[in-house]
């Protein structure tokens, strides 16, 4: 590598970093100690004899080592990361997030695996070799992946980022909802197959993100719905910037502002709840000290006429973001699963229902959590006003036509192809929905 010419062992050389350059060659063990006397004024007595002993006992202290740190590594299995739809703008923002230890923590390793289709295998290369390059310590290992059989290997969470591109003048909502349909239809079996029984999965992107995580769950009957959620703080963060501007304050001094419905379709932005910490006016107390939200703008008509119908232009917002801000909205809805939510924060989140709020079972829908000890809970304990709840009963109703078009897509297109429990479930889905309720 540096043109020496010396050919026997040892081969001895200087490395002069504070000067730059290469290093300097001294030779062998004579030139050695004659370098050594000579500049330094040390002799060696040692004999040659000694000498090997010593070089034969560094040598297998050194293999020791080795092993030993091979086998301390061996015991850190690192979280394996697996990102959907991976050439999409919000991957190449995500990535350094969660491989700087914020989200999974200070000492937990994580491999990253992108998956895509073949058509985007250069893209997703270069953002694989660029992460290597920005060398991150809790960042094992990261790769690209275009063959669709070898999805969610050992995975243990599971990012899903797809999304359809809408043109209503082309297409149909029933041809969007059937082609989401079909894109869980491929993931959820792969995920039972391959990852691992804890998996946790987010749905998020711009189009149908309660919508990819319920076909998840109705294809995935193994998977823990629990472990399932829809990502809402994108809209949730937009909202309190918009808020923020409006009571010229920092935006995270904006709190408990929720998300009710379908995060990327009809939704309400419900500030009963919300609160102002550090706002600057007459009445000051400590950090932990809040404003009411709603008592702070005194210009109600701006909150019903501007705010509420901006929610449009709100969401706009939101699907042409470059990635930022969906990337960091994953990012921290992991680190509150992972870690806990700030306590007493609320966060928005889409779930599966259960009967909270008198919304009906067995849709995802975004409503107020908190996240604590790995897991996460509704906020039954939040009153809601009968404004809200009527809002509530709209969003669900749409919710529920969307579920039943996807149900009903499915059983049309895959019923007879399919195993007999997703016969079993798909009957007996479409037999709890009433004649003509589409």
């Amino acid at each position: 590598m540096n043109g020496w010419e010396h050919s026997q062992s040892p081969i001895i050389w200087r490395e002069l970093l504070d000067r730059g350059g290469k290093g300097l060659l001294l030779g062998g063990v004579d030139d050695f100690l004659e370098y050594a006397q000579r500049y330094y004024g040390i002799t060696s007595m040692m004999l040659s004899e000694e000498m090997l002993d010593i070089a034969e006992e560094n040598l297998q202290a050194h293999i020791e080592i080795e092993k030993e740190e091979e086998e301390i590594k061996s015991l850190i299995k690192p979280l394996q990361i697996w990102i959907t739809s991976a050439s999409a703008s919000i991957c190449y923002q995500l990535i350094p997030l969660l491989a700087n230890g914020e989200v999974f923590g200070m000492t937990t390793e994580i491999s990253i695996h992108l998956l895509d289709t073949g058509q985007f295998k250069d893209v997703l290369c270069g953002i694989v070799m660029e992460a290597e390059d920005m060398a991150f310590p809790l960042l094992r290992s990261i790769s690209e992946h275009t063959e669709i059989n070898e999805a969610f290997i050992q995975a243990d969470v599971i990012i899903v980022l797809d999304d359809v591109l809408l043109n209503r003048e082309v297409q149909s909502l029933e041809n969007y909802i059937r082609e989401v349909s079909e894109i869980c239809q491929v993931y959820a079996p792969l995920i039972e197959k391959n990852a691992k029984s804890g998996v946790r999965v987010i749905s998020s992107g711009k189009t149908f993100v309660n919508l990819k995580a319920m076909m998840i769950m109705a294809y995935g009957q193994s998977i823990k719905p629990e472990n399932i959620i829809a990502v809402a703080t994108s809209w949730e963060s937009a909202a309190k910037a918009m808020l923020a501007r409006k009571l010229n304050m920092n935006a995270a001094g904006v709190k408990d502002v929720i998300v009710w419905g379908n995060i990327t379709g009809c939704n309400y932005i419900d500030l009963s709840h919300a609160k102002l910490y550090g706002y600057d006016c007459a009445i000051w107390g400590p950090a932990n000290f809040s404003h009411p939200l709603l008592n702070m703008i005194y210009d109600s008509e701006w909150i019903h006429s501007e705010f509420l119908s901006a929610q449009s232009s709100l969401s706009s917002r939101v699907c042409q973001c470059a990635g930022m801000l969906p990337a960091h909205a994953v990012a921290t809805v992991l680190r509150y699963w992972y870690h806990g939510s700030p306590p007493g924060e609320i966060v928005s989140v889409g779930v599966l229902t259960k009967g909270q709020f008198c919304i009906p079972e067995g849709i995802v829908f975004s409503m107020p959590v908190r996240f604590q000890n790995g897991n996460w809970e509704v906020i039954t304990e939040l009153e809601i006003n009968e404004t809200t709840q009527e809002v509530l009963g709209r969003l669900a109703h749409e919710l529920m036509q969307e579920k039943l078009v996807a149900l009903k897509e499915i059983k049309e297109m895959h019923l007879y192809g399919a195993d007999n429990t997703s016969k079993k479930y798909l009957c007996q889905e479409m037999e709890t929905w009433p004649t003509g309720s589409l």
